[in-house]
């Protein structure tokens, strides 16, 4: 579990693939020191496992699974990455509760200055559209966002200076890819009123229909 406050940009330092997914080296500068082997790591909002710490970098095994789901299977050695490490019970949760499990991939529209500030737009693939939320929480490449417009398949979010200044947002252009993880409240909301509405259609039988004059 992440709050989706990035701690450190770091950067890939190689990315070697194999027939079955592949194995990614990142430097993770000061965060390196605070990790431990086999222990969880968000690299753009992705969950991952780190399976050796060397200095101030670590390695980690990607799936193919998480190479078609993830942005990580285009990322290039020398990419930016923006990293956090779990929560933990003292840690302050000053953005929302991100799992790390990213929903899928979506592709940055915009990323335009206004004075200080920026506006962010990320296209969501259609399938996430119904989780999106005026003024609900978003991670987009493991930063927890709020949603400040939404139309015609695009959600818009208001960056800081702050923001842009501490994450991979200053080196994003328009057509990369983002990964996006929906709010967790709105995908388990879903999940429950689907299965009332099962059950509840589950309980119709032909005799019951009889009974009911049909």
């Amino acid at each position: 579990m992440f709050t989706g406050l990035v701690e450190y940009v770091g950067s890939i330092e190689s990315f070697d693939r194999s027939d079955t997914g592949a194995r990614i080296r990142v430097n993770a500068g000061p965060l390196a020191d605070g990790l431990a082997k086999s222990g969880s790591i968000a690299v753009n909002g992705c969950c991952l496992t780190a399976i050796d710490i060397s200095g101030k970098t670590f390695a980690a095994d990607l799936s193919g699974e998480t190479l078609r789901r993830t942005s990580l299977g285009e990322l290039q050695r020398g990419a930016r990455v923006n990293l956090e490490r779990p929560l933990t019970a003292m840690k302050e949760l000053g953005g929302h509760f991100v799992q790390g499990h990213v929903d899928g991939i979506g592709r940055a529209a915009r990323l335009d200055p206004e004075g200080a500030n920026w506006w962010f737009g990320v296209r969501v693939p259609e399938e996430l559209a119904r989780y999106v939320a005026m003024k609900g929480s978003i991670a987009l490449d493991g930063i927890s966002l709020t949603v400040a417009g939404w139309r015609n398949g695009i959600v818009e979010t208001a960056i800081i200076p702050f923001t842009y200044e501490h994450t991979n947002l200053s080196s994003l252009k328009v057509g990369d890819a983002v990964n996006v993880e929906c709010d967790i409240l709105a995908k388990y909301v879903e999940r429950m009123v689907q299965s009332r509405q099962d059950a509840q259609v589950s309980q119709l039988t032909v005799a019951r229909l009889i009974d009911e004059g049909f």
